[in-house]
């Protein structure tokens, strides 16, 4: 039986790097059968192909994920490409724009978090002006990306409480923040309202939400959906098999 995610609390996306061997157009297709509302982490290019099934992009991209706000050498480069994000994000009227810490390069943490909110500091009036939301991406330093700043809940809720803005949150990411620090959903619970989007995948290896692996997302998923979040949960896991069945399967246990 299809699945439709439409019959859940929370709006399903999914991450097309992901499904790097499926055209745009068809994954599409297929994320629109399944009654998810878009596809993540897309820039201008690709915009028109997932308006024509429907959709929309549930995050758009911005700077590269190692040279980000953290490091006052990357600033101008960062903040010409977030605001190149947001005017295209506003233009479609779509909510969502990424942006890092990128690595630390020997900055210590409460210098990073100055530069961050200097940076921000900056932006963040033309994405309230736009009604867009810059969201931070948590990261792990552990497997994926040493030296990656923002690889604690803890630093990015403080970042987002000395900031003060709604137009900036936290993409809490799952599969990372079990790698560095575990207990999520009691995570979630206390400190909902700094995130402002979730990815999935299984840890570990980033695969399926499946019996091999350690997460359980319909109880993650039910953490979520009670905390009354109206924002995306994208699904941001590799396929070992059938990847169309994957994503099936994945849709279904986060319908709650």
């Amino acid at each position: 039986m299809q699945v439709d995610a439409t019959q859940g609390r929370l709006k399903q996306s999914v991450c097309q790097w992901c499904y790097g061997d499926l055209p745009l157009d068809q994954l599409a297709t297929e994320v629109a059968q399944r009654g998810m509302a878009g596809i993540d982490l897309l820039g201008p290019d690709d915009f028109q192909t997932v308006k024509d099934h429907g959709l929309i992009c549930t995050m758009i991209t911005s700077h590269p994920l190692e040279e980000g706000l953290c490091d006052p050498q990357f600033h101008d480069m960062c903040l010409q490409s977030l605001t190149t994000s947001i005017e295209a994000a506003a233009a479609e009227g779509w909510p969502n724009v990424i942006c890092f810490t990128g690595n630390a390069r020997g900055i210590d943490r409460e210098t990073g978090m100055q530069n961050c909110i200097t940076a921000l500091d900056k932006i963040l009036p033309l994405a309230q002006a736009k009604g867009v939301t810059l969201v931070m991406e948590l990261l792990n330093s552990r497997v994926d990306h040493p030296d990656y700043m923002c690889d604690q809940s803890a630093w990015g809720v403080e970042l987002f409480r000395r900031l003060g803005s709604k137009n900036f949150g936290l993409l809490f990411d799952l599969y990372h923040m079990q790698i560095m620090e575990g207990d999520l959903i009691r995570t979630i619970g206390d400190h909902h309202e700094a995130f402002a989007h979730y990815h999935t995948a299984g840890n570990p290896g980033r695969h399926e939400l499946d019996d091999q692996q350690e997460l359980y997302y319909p109880a993650i998923a039910r953490a979520i959906a009670g905390t009354g979040f109206q924002g995306y949960l994208a699904h941001e896991f590799m396929p070992k098999r059938d990847p169309l069945a994957a994503l099936s399967d994945a849709v279904r246990q986060c319908i709650v």
